[in-house]
């Protein structure tokens, strides 16, 4: 879907919608337009507007007008391509309709399914809407190309938070001007309180928590099950699996593994670093430890080195999670408990959770087919770079490392446009 590259743009007209906060769309833009394509972006709020300010359309409208909107910009501009940032969100759900039923092609960015050093780029839509196969076969009859160079995209984490702040500061300051919109999640200056309280929570748990990572390296080395849960908020739980909530999963984990699981296997549930401000489910699993009789076997934590603790485990347990991946990746077992592009026999557990406790030892990931899965999705799904930080790419100003054309030769903006081809 991306392997030719940023020139599969040339002579494409693109719409923006919403994108990571911060200015990666408009970088976009500016590197597609210098492709050859013509670029055009949507505001919903004032933190879409203080990051594309120059030639982009505002929607000042309720929820219920945009359909509407959207299907006459497309037909009056001639839109080959809508690209967006998570197919999830309300508006991008109507888009990703609209677009499909008139034909027009759409791009869905998301966090990279091989992190940290990849973003996300699919056609049609990705996590549980990704048209990636599912099956085992498919990636086993593939060659195997050599991989891609990969540049490190290094600590971007405050890159994030720098833009996320602006972002909220100005949509509460321009809210007159979009005062309809809402959006997927709070977007409220109170919202800086929680990434304050993360900061403090962050130091508060590095002091509370001191060798415990320790202890899961040496005495309880392969004895525990991992439990990374996610974002209380993110898509993958919401709208891709049967939990209602993230609580509602760790009350789901501890019965089954209060119920199947050895007497001398503990749990280790390690909370999601971007959601630390947010929520502490401390007291609900000391309950449910309470309950379940599991106080010495069931262990809460929260920034422990994710790679360390996944070479340790005996097993991983996630929702949805990319770090299921990365357990892959580290040859560990993986039950995955909502929709996944790489559940599939072979790669996870395919029974029941309550068997996984005691029969994961006889169910490692193959490791030809990981490869293999893993060599294609870097391949067709995955772009080197990051949404918060711009690798050094020359002539680049999203600093994304796109694949090289082999079919063609890079062209000047005004070469005339292909309109057979499609960009995917």
């Amino acid at each position: 879907m991306i392997k030719r590259g940023i020139q599969a743009f040339r002579g494409k007209k693109v719409l923006l919608l919403q994108g990571p906060m911060g200015p990666f769309f408009r970088r976009l833009a500016r590197d597609l337009e210098w492709a050859g394509a013509k670029v055009c972006k949507v505001n919903f709020n004032g933190g879409d507007w203080l990051f594309y300010p120059a030639g982009s359309i505002a929607f000042h409208g309720r929820m219920e007008e945009w359909e509407g909107f959207l299907d006459q910009l497309l037909a009056e501009r001639g839109i080959d391509i809508v690209l967006l940032f998570g197919d999830c969100r309300p508006i991008h759900k109507i888009a990703r309709r609209v677009a499909t039923d008139r034909g027009i092609d759409v791009g869905v960015f998301e966090e990279g399914y091989l992190r940290p050093n990849h973003i996300t780029f699919e056609r049609f839509g990705v996590n549980a809407l990704s048209r990636l196969p599912r099956t085992p076969l498919f990636y086993l009859n593939r060659f195997q190309p050599h991989p891609r160079p990969v540049q490190k995209v290094g600590n971007s984490y405050w890159y994030g938070v720098v833009w996320a702040i602006l972002y909220y500061v100005a949509s509460a300051l321009l809210w007159p001007l979009f005062r309809h919109y809402r959006h997927h999640r709070p977007l409220m200056l109170l919202e800086m309180f929680p990434w304050l309280r993360s900061a403090w929570r962050k130091w508060i748990y590095a002091v509370k928590e001191k060798g415990v990572q320790g202890k899961l390296e040496t005495t309880l080395s392969r004895k525990y099950f991992l439990v990374p849960l996610q974002v209380h908020n993110d898509a993958q739980i919401c709208m891709h699996s049967d939990f209602e909530d993230v609580g509602a999963f760790i009350r789901f984990v501890v019965a089954s593994f209060a119920e199947h699981a050895p007497a001398d296997i503990h749990l280790v549930i390690k909370h999601h670093p971007m959601d630390r401000g947010y929520h502490d489910y401390r007291r609900l699993i000391a309950r449910l430890a309470l309950a379940h009789g599991l106080r010495r076997r069931v262990h809460y934590i929260h920034d422990q080195h994710l790679p360390t603790l996944l070479r340790h485990a005996r097993g991983v347990v996630v929702v949805n999670s990319t770090v299921g991946l990365s357990a892959l990746h580290h040859r560990v077992p993986v039950k995955v408990c909502g929709k996944a592009v790489y559940d599939m026999q072979g790669l996870t557990c395919q029974s029941r959770l309550d068997t996984f406790w005691s029969l994961a030892h006889q169910m490692p990931p193959s490791q030809k087919l990981y490869l293999r899965f893993r060599a294609y999705l870097a391949e067709h799904t995955q772009l080197n770079g990051s949404f918060y930080k711009r690798l050094p790419i020359p002539g680049s100003h999203a600093g994304l490392n796109w694949p090289a054309d082999e079919d063609s030769q890079a062209a000047p903006a005004e070469a005339v446009p292909d309109q057979g081809t499609s960009a995917f």
